[in-house]
């Protein structure tokens, strides 16, 4: 076990940046963990590194032995060994272009210490809506885009979107049931997402050319689907949406990085990259513990011995695919401290030798604690000198406990000798209170075709005609779950019957998919853009009416408009886990 050793342990998972600095090295053996990859615009790795000492001159090296099960270090006094050497640079992709060395170590001397802030990290809010030339998709549109807020609109029909939504809107072409049609830069930069894509319903004997029937929205005629079927339109063309959007929108829980809960796929391999490479003699192990955590789980541990090394870190090989961690805003990791002051560094170039943005972290001896580092406190430094002329961070990730702080400070923590520094999980994190991050407009009705007892006679059309209309309510909910399902931070809005009429009139909200009613299409784009923005909303499904009845048409004064509504007053009435589907699966309401 490591005790107060002044060797730093670098800890790399994510990705492929190589960076070296002075220490002990771990090796590691990490086949019992997987780890599931997602697309990041750069390769990066996450390093645990604990300095030790200042470079001695000689380059320490990774321990021939891996043993299953234990993390350790040997120390020692032991000479540099050129072939752990030569097979940890090859491990990770070869040496380092020797011109590139150079140049680093020209810039090292030259360069002057900084200690002034450095650009915080650039995040976008940008809002993806899909079906953004429907009746409610343009007006959210609209409304966004008076707002001031960065909106882009999916469409299939470039010719009717530009008519419709003018020559200035950010538009992107392509077809949700086709995934291939969805082209990756479509999609760079969004975080949010509104969804009002909904099969086309209309009277059987045609309308107006100024959609008159489908106007008015009340009146029963005689309907039929137009185009598409309720299947491809509500279930197929929902899975291929959150499946192309669900990296950029994050999961409410996190992404697991490491551990062995949670959506995992695919092995991460960890081995130690330690001061061998800077001409030391460190050496150190990483291994798991089946039973080495809190709650008697899996742990893995990284243990690092006095050697007279610089530094120890592990880290895995560079990823094919690079993280995309670009939904989160940081990096949570569950650890035992040792009372010892420790570095996360990210890196996001798989340059050999290159900037890392950093943020030091205090543990408390013997005890397990949560450790978050926030993507907006990490600052880009270059063997311990802030760079203030590096690029904003783009998120990846590394873990370095130095012996040095920034810019010539010590670690006011360094202690010479060995340590340990076990941890369980690490995971990207989003900031609490969490908002919805997809809103979907759905349909009062959707849990109601199936319901036992229900006088269809007073119900609306759709309910009635819902085998007719192609199961449009079934795979309304279907699609519903898919969002439900997926953990996505979402809100399901489930409008009544829908009216052009103004927005304004009081709104009644209800849960368990009971009321019907009608309410104005401008009123459903203001509660879902509302909805973005607001904690109260998340993961909730509700049903929305206007309390104007049927029988009494909606109007506005121009010069004495209805004030702004607060939609947290209603959002803040909901409840989770409430669906409608309930009655249906005899189970009862949550409380």
């Amino acid at each position: 076990m490591m005790e107060s050793c002044c060797c730093p342990v670098k800890f790399s998972a994510l990705h492929s940046a190589q960076g070296v600095s002075p220490s002990y090295t771990c090796r590691i053996n990490l086949n019992a963990f997987q780890h599931k990859t997602l697309s990041l615009p750069s390769q990066q790795f996450i390093q645990f590194t604990r300095r030790q000492c200042l470079y001695n001159g000689v380059w320490p090296f990774l321990s021939s032995k891996t043993h299953r099960w234990a993390v350790y270090a040997e120390s020692g006094q032991k000479s540099w060994d050129f072939g752990r050497f030569f097979r940890t640079l090859y491990f990770f992709n070869g040496p380092p272009n020797p011109a590139k060395i150079i140049a680093s170590m020209l810039e090292k001397v030259s360069s002057s210490a900084s200690i002034e802030s450095v650009e915080k990290m650039e995040t976008s809010d940008l809002v993806l809506v899909a079906g953004a030339t429907g009746g409610v998709g343009r007006r959210v549109v609209d409304i966004l885009r008076k707002q001031g807020l960065p909106v882009r609109a999916l469409v299939r029909n470039k010719q009717k979107a530009r008519t419709m939504l003018g020559p200035d809107v950010d538009l992107v072409v392509g077809d949700i049931t086709k995934e291939e049609t969805l082209a990756p830069e479509y999609f760079k930069g969004v975080k949010k997402v509104i969804n009002a894509v909904s099969v086309i319903v209309g009277p059987k004997e045609g309308d107006t050319p100024d959609r008159e029937k489908y106007s008015q929205g009340i009146k029963f005629f005689e309907p039929e689907i137009k185009g598409d079927s309720p299947e491809k339109v509500e279930y197929i063309r929902m899975r291929i949406l959150i499946n192309v959007v669900q990296s950029r929108t994050g999961l409410r829980d996190g992404k697991l990085l490491f551990g062995l809960k949670g959506n995992l796929s695919g092995k991460l391999f960890w081995v130690a990259l330690d001061d061998v490479v800077m001409g030391g003699v460190s050496e150190s192990t990483f291994q798991i513990d089946p039973s080495g955590s809190e709650d008697g789980g899996p742990t893995g541990y990284c243990i690092n011995f006095a050697n007279n090394g610089g530094f120890t870190s592990i880290r895995t090989k560079n990823f094919s695919i690079p993280e995309d961690l670009s939904a989160y805003d940081g990096i949570e990791m569950r650890v035992k401290g040792d009372g010892r002051r420790y570095k996360l560094i990210v890196r996001t170039s798989s340059d050999w030798d290159t900037v890392g943005y950093t943020a030091s972290f205090d543990t408390k001896d013997g005890q397990w604690q949560t450790i978050k580092i926030p993507f907006s406190s990490l600052r880009p430094v270059f063997r311990a000198r802030t760079k203030d002329d590096a690029p904003p961070f783009d998120p990846s990730h590394i873990f370095r406990c130095s012996k040095f702080e920034y810019d010539g400070k010590l670690n006011p923590t360094f202690v010479e000798g060995a340590f340990q520094l076990p941890f369980s999980s690490i995971r990207a994190y989003m900031n609490e209170p969490l908002a919805p991050r997809f809103v979907h407009v759905s349909s009062a009705g959707v849990t109601r075709p199936d319901r036992p007892g229900l006088d269809l006679s007073k119900q609306p059309p759709a309910v009635r005609l819902n085998k007719e209309l192609g199961f449009i309510l079934t795979y309304k909910l279907k699609g519903e779950d898919l969002i439900r399902e997926s953990g996505i931070p979402y809100t399901i809005v489930r409008p009544c019957a829908l009216t052009e009429e103004p927005a304004g009139a009081d709104l009644i909200f209800d849960q368990g998919d009971n009321i019907t009613g009608k309410i104005s299409r401008e009123e459903v784009a203001r509660i879902c853009i509302a909805a973005l923005g607001s904690p109260y909303a998340c993961n909730k499904t509700f049903e929305v009416k206007s309390t104007i009845p049927f029988s009494e048409p909606f109007t506005v004064d121009p010069s004495n408009p209805p004030p702004e509504k607060d939609y947290d007053v209603y959002f803040k009435t909901l409840k989770e886990g409430i669906t409608g589907k309930e009655v249906l699966e005899g189970n009862p309401v949550p409380v």
